[in-house]
C-alpha cells in the first residue's frame, strides 16, 4: 500500500514520503525522498540507481527524489524492451503521478539522455535542467557496437560481470586505487540490476535518439555538471552542449570521472547550490 500513500499525500500536497513506490507505464517505480523545500528529481545512469545520488540528497530548500528506473534498484520492469523515449515516458508518468510540474530535474549519462527527451515531449512541466556527465549526441557505430556487447556479455556471463567492465569508466584510477569505498558502492549498485534491465537499457543506450535538436529549444536555465577526466561523455561534448542551450552553465569537476556526481559529490552539490540560489 506504500504507492497508495505516495500518490494520496503528494495529491494533497503534504510533503512527499521519504520513499515509495508508484506504478506507471507498466512498470514499478521505486523513489527516495530527503531534505524539505521545493521539489528536486535526480535520474541515474547505466546500469546504476537512484543511491549513485545518496550523497547529493542534501540541498538546502530542497526535496531531492531519486528514483530507480524500470529494471534497476528496486524498480520493476514489464520486461526486457527499453529505449530512452520509454524510459522519458515512464519519468513523465511519475512526475504526474506525485504531481510534479514547474521543477528542477536532473540525469546522469542515460539520465540525461532521459532528461532531453522528457524536455522534448512537454517542456512546460521544467523549471530548470541539470545534465550531468551525459550528451545529446546518438550512439556512432564503435559505441553502438561497444553498448550491444555489454548487453550480450550481461546475458551470457551475469550482470555481476558487468562490474569489472564498466568501473574504469565510473571513476578515475586514483579513485579506484584510493577509495574501495567508492568502488564497492557502485558495484554494488551494478549487481542490483536486473538481467531484463542491464539488457534492455544497453540496446536503448545503442539505438538512442539524436537529442541535439532538443538542445536549441530548451528555454529554462540549465547547469551542465560533468568530471574533467570523464572517458564516457568527455568534456568536448560538454562544451557542445554549453555552447546550443541558450541559458546553460558549464562546470567541469576536477579529478571525477563519469560518475563525478558520486565521485566528488562535494564539489558537484558545491556547483548545484550555486546555480539553484540563481533560480529563486
Amino acid at each position: 500500500m506504500l504507492w497508495t500513500a505516495a500518490l494520496a499525500g503528494a495529491a494533497e500536497g503534504q510533503t512527499i514520503p521519504d520513499r515509495g513506490t508508484v506504478n506507471v507505464n507498466g512498470a514499478t517505480v521505486f523513489y527516495k525522498a530527503a531534505g524539505s523545500g521545493q521539489p528536486l528529481l535526480l535520474i541515474h545512469g547505466y546500469p546504476l540507481n537512484g543511491e549513485l545520488f545518496k550523497n547529493n540528497r542534501m540541498l538546502p530548500g530542497y526535496r531531492v527524489i531519486t528514483v530507480d528506473l524500470p529494471g534497476f534498484g528496486q524498480s520493476k520492469a514489464p520486461g526486457r524492451d527499453a529505449s530512452i523515449e520509454n524510459y522519458a515516458k515512464t519519468m513523465l508518468g511519475f512526475m504526474d503521478a506525485m504531481k510534479l510540474n514547474n521543477i528542477v530535474v536532473g540525469g546522469m549519462s542515460m539520465g540525461g539522455m532521459t532528461l532531453l527527451q522528457m524536455y522534448k515531449t512537454d517542456p512546460d512541466r521544467f523549471k530548470g535542467l541539470v545534465l550531468i556527465d551525459t550528451t545529446a549526441d546518438p550512439a556512432g557505430v564503435a559505441e553502438k557496437a561497444m553498448w550491444m556487447g555489454t548487453g550480450q556479455q550481461a546475458q551470457q556471463k551475469g550482470v555481476a560481470s558487468l562490474v569489472d567492465l564498466l568501473m574504469p569508466r565510473m571513476l578515475t584510477a586514483e579513485s579506484r586505487m584510493k577509495m574501495p569505498n567508492q568502488v564497492a558502492h557502485l558495484g554494488s549498485l551494478i549487481k542490483q540490476a536486473s538481467l531484463d534491465g542491464a539488457v534492455g537499457a544497453a540496446m536503448a543506450l545503442a539505438n538512442r535518439p539524436d537529442a541535439n535538436p532538443v538542445l536549441g529549444t530548451i528555454r529554462v536555465p540549465t547547469l551542465i555538471l560533468a568530471g574533467v577526466e570523464d572517458n564516457v561523455t568527455p568534456a568536448e561534448l560538454q562544451m557542445k552542449m554549453k555552447n546550443q542551450i541558450a541559458d546553460s552553465r558549464l562546470v567541469m569537476v576536477p579529478g571525477a570521472g563519469h560518475a563525478a556526481t558520486f565521485e566528488k559529490a562535494m564539489a558537484v552539490n558545491a556547483a548545484m547550490r550555486a546555480w539553484l540560489a540563481g533560480l529563486r
